[in-house]
């Protein structure tokens, strides 16, 4: 009787192991098998503080479709419940239980990007900053001024101070993150640039430095050029010659430039007409890039003070050392030569 039932329970015993070395098979399964999506791919935001119970809930219900019950215990039972971060998280079709939870431990969040432009103006950069996608716009309704207070340098001008360049952000975020480090970028590379001036720089500081470079930066295009016109400006400098450049003179115009630039706007006295007055605007007139930050430091070695586009395509100018060849250039290239 005895040794029946210890058959029997050996049988049940045995029963009970397979049983369970079958699930244990199945749920390692699982976790390697893609995960079943109501759509091809799937968004869910985390906020801090959400259980790890709550955030497998929120993906079932955001169309993971499997067990929230499963999603938890797979959580707990990896021993990283608590290392899942708050974030914006998208999986895609293909996505298995591990790769998830390994997304939300490593805060491998969904990201978007924006870019901002070399020469573009800061008008450029605010309606760049609102068709972001997925960005908090926090800082829509704040003009300049108070801007540039957010950004952590109050009563500085707006305008050149932040660094061209593309940013990546979570979704949600608010647009003035993305401002801040866009400025602290333009902040260390101008210091990086400002420490690396030639020793005979007529420039007296970095604001000087950061607006000759806006300068440059819409003056041309061409990589192998932004040398030579900073040089042409720094020895207009050195001389106390006027800049005489036009997108000065445009900037100055704001709005009510219409494309077409007249004498009768080159003669009209205005801060940035470096036509009328003498020296550097008062602020930048675009978004600088490095290239631009390193000529207006580290220009090249010319005789030239006058320069003009030979407006073939090429993006290229032709640099004269005197005023007669300057006419003769811009008679040639601008004028058709007559």
């Amino acid at each position: 009787m005895l040794s029946r039932l210890a058959r029997g329970l050996a049988v049940l015993l045995l029963l009970l192991a397979l049983a369970a070395a079958a699930a244990a098979w199945l749920a390692w399964r699982w976790l390697d098998a893609p995960l079943a999506l109501r759509q091809p791919s799937v968004e869910l935001s985390i906020e801090p503080g959400t259980t790890p119970r709550a955030v497998a809930q929120a993906w079932a219900d955001a169309g993971v479709q499997t067990s929230p019950l499963w999603l938890y215990e797979w959580f707990r039972w990896s021993g990283q419940s608590r290392q899942i971060r708050a974030g914006s998280y998208e999986i895609e079709t293909g996505a298995t239980p591990r790769s998830l939870l390994a997304k939300l431990v490593q805060g491998d969040e969904a990201m978007e990007q924006v870019r901002f432009i070399e020469g573009w103006t800061l008008r450029q950069l605010r309606e760049a900053l609102a068709r972001a996608p997925q960005l908090k716009p926090s800082t829509a309704g704040l003009d300049d001024a108070a801007l540039m207070a957010a950004v952590g340098s109050p009563g500085v001008p707006a305008e050149g101070r932040f660094f061209p360049d593309t940013y990546r952000y979570s979704r949600g975020v608010s647009d003035l993150t993305v401002l801040k480090r866009a400025h602290r970028a333009m902040q260390q590379q101008l210091a990086a640039a400002w420490a690396q001036r030639a020793p005979d720089s007529p420039l007296k500081s970095p604001d000087e430095a950061l607006i000759l470079a806006s300068i440059v930066e819409k003056e041309t295009g061409l990589a192998a050029e932004r040398g030579l016109v900073a040089g042409v400006f720094v020895n207009r400098l050195r001389i106390g010659m006027p800049l005489q450049t036009d997108p000065t003179v445009i900037y100055g115009l704001g709005a009510s430039f219409d494309g077409n630039l007249r004498r009768r706007d080159l003669e009209a006295d205005t801060p940035y007409n470096t036509y009328t007055r003498g020296g550097l605007p008062p602020t930048p007139i675009s978004l600088p890039g490095l290239a631009s930050l390193r000529a207006a430091v580290q220009p090249a070695a010319t005789p030239a003070l006058y320069f003009v586009a030979r407006g073939d395509g090429s993006g290229r100018s032709v640099f004269s050392t005197s005023l007669a060849d300057h006419n003769r250039a811009v008679n040639q290239y601008q004028r058709g030569g007559r």
